[in-house]
C-alpha cells in the first residue's frame, strides 16, 4: 500500500496555463462553497502492470492524495491501500477512481463501499463512466447499481438454495459438518 501525495502544481495538457490540481487548500474550497479533499485510488492486479494510465486520469480532478494497491487482485478482501483510504476519508471528501472495477470486487462489494461512502458523507467519482454522486444523475446511477446488486444477491441465494436441494436429494449432508464427538457419543448412547 502506498499513499502518494499528489503534486500541488500541475501543468495543463495544453501547456499554456498553469494551475493547482483542483483546489489548492481546504480553505480555498470552503470560500467557494465546497469542502473536502479530492482523494484518488489506483489499483493494478499484476506487479508488471503500470499505474500510469490511472494516475494520468486522476490528474484531471487534481487529487490531493492518491492511495495505491499495486499488484493486488480485486478479488482479494484485504487491500492495504483501499483499507487505509477508507479509514482516512472524511465527510466532504470526493473519492476519484479511473473505473468502477478498480474499486470493488463485485457489484455487491462495490455497492457496499459506495454505501459506506454515502453514510460518511463522501462523494464518489468514476472518471471514465462519468458517475459523480455529487450530481442528481450520479445519485440516480448509484440507485441503479443498488438495484443490480440486490438482483445479484437474489440470484446467488437462489443458486445456493437450488444447489443445497440437489445435494440433499443425492443424500449429501448439507450444513455444518457433524462433530466427531457428538456423532460418537450418539452411537454409544444408541448401543446402551
Amino acid at each position: 500500500m502506498q499513499a502518494v501525495k499528489a503534486r500541488k502544481t500541475r501543468t495543463c495538457r495544453d501547456k499554456r496555463t498553469h494551475h493547482t490540481g483542483g483546489m489548492s487548500s481546504n480553505t480555498e474550497a470552503a470560500s467557494k462553497g465546497m469542502s473536502g479533499r479530492k482523494i484518488g485510488y489506483v489499483r493494478v492486479s499484476d506487479e508488471d502492470q503500470s499505474e500510469d494510465l490511472q494516475m494520468d486520469a486522476l490528474g484531471g480532478p487534481g487529487c490531493d492524495i492518491i492511495y495505491r494497491d499495486h499488484g493486488v487482485s480485486g478479488a482479494k478482501t484485504a487491500r492495504p491501500g483501499l483499507d487505509q483510504m477508507m479509514a482516512d476519508l472524511r465527510a466532504g471528501d470526493t473519492l476519484n477512481v479511473w473505473k468502477l472495477d478498480r474499486l470493488g470486487r463485485s457489484t455487491i462489494h462495490l455497492l457496499s463501499i459506495l454505501e459506506e461512502l454515502r453514510e460518511q458523507g463522501v462523494h464518489f467519482h468514476a472518471i471514465t463512466q462519468g458517475i459523480d454522486t455529487s450530481t442528481a444523475v450520479g445519485r440516480m446511477i448509484f440507485g441503479q447499481l443498488a438495484v443490480f446488486a440486490e438482483y445479484e444477491r437474489s440470484l446467488i441465494s437462489e443458486r445456493t438454495k437450488a444447489g443445497m436441494k440437489a445435494a440433499k436429494a443425492r443424500g449429501v449432508h448439507v450444513g455444518r459438518p457433524r462433530s466427531y464427538r457428538k456423532s460418537a457419543g450418539r452411537a454409544k448412547m444408541s448401543k446402551a
